[in-house]
């Protein structure tokens, strides 16, 4: 959760990435690489500082590692934030959106090979990625605009006739992560919500280049508004 420091968290337990067994290590900026327990807003909670993208080399299962982790220790709701490009013309960067569907336009998918039975089916249901009484309820104390949101492989930025083509798929964000976790944590049987900052407008929509560094800038910019609404999230994940 870009936005909330550790200072937030009632008696931190903080771990390193690196100190965890066979876990993944984070390579991009913005991504600290620690796991903290502890209780925020009125409930105890894990947070992950820092996921594994697909682009960074890792083979996509080991993507989805964390929240497999996440499962085993007793995790059952699931707040996702990323940061992602505008597709949407009525966005603009800065805002947060609620995300309601997903696309997965990865080429891959978390859940090939042998199933274990143990954790899911292998065939899971996808038709409500996200929680969507969990979007009502939030959506009633902060007026956000929602969207769908399609992953990407990366690293490289999307060209102007790919955000042309996803806009008519019917996307209004784009970005190189979460679908996969979402797609793990349905495996498991948790329930979901994701918040998105758009940190830029997608390629084509505004003359400027895209950077890395406008994506931390504005995250950064954001993450007071940020915090209130991850606030209100954990408020209505009942």
């Amino acid at each position: 959760m870009r936005g909330i420091s550790y200072e937030k968290v009632s008696s931190p337990l903080i771990v390193d990435y690196k100190d965890i067994p066979d876990f993944p290590t984070t390579t991009v900026e913005g991504h600290e690489g620690r796991l903290v327990f502890g209780e925020l807003f009125g409930k105890r909670v894990m947070i992950m500082k820092g996921r594994f993208h697909y682009y960074e080399g890792h083979q996509i299962n080991r993507v989805t590692f964390p929240i497999y982790l996440a499962w085993a220790v007793g995790v059952k709701r699931l707040l996702l934030t990323n940061a992602a490009g505008g597709i949407n013309r009525m966005y603009k960067p800065g805002d947060i959106v609620a995300v309601r569907d997903i696309i997965n336009f990865m080429f891959t998918n978390p859940l090939r090979g042998r199933n274990d039975e143990r954790i899911g089916p292998r065939f899971p249901d996808m038709s409500s990625p996200v929680d969507k009484e969990w979007l009502e309820e939030l959506l009633k104390v902060k007026p956000l605009k929602t969207g769908v949101y399609i992953a990407v492989t990366g690293p490289s930025y999307e060209t102007p006739s790919e955000i042309r083509m996803f806009e008519k798929f019917g996307a209004d964000l784009v970005g190189m992560s979460t679908v996969p976790e979402v797609i793990a944590a349905k495996h498991c049987g948790m329930k979901v919500m994701i918040l998105s900052c758009v940190s830029n407008m997608a390629a084509g929509i505004l003359k400027t280049p895209l950077s890395h560094e406008e994506v931390i800038k504005v995250t950064r910019m954001v993450k007071d508004k940020f915090a209130s609404i991850v606030q209100a999230a954990l408020g209505v994940m009942k």
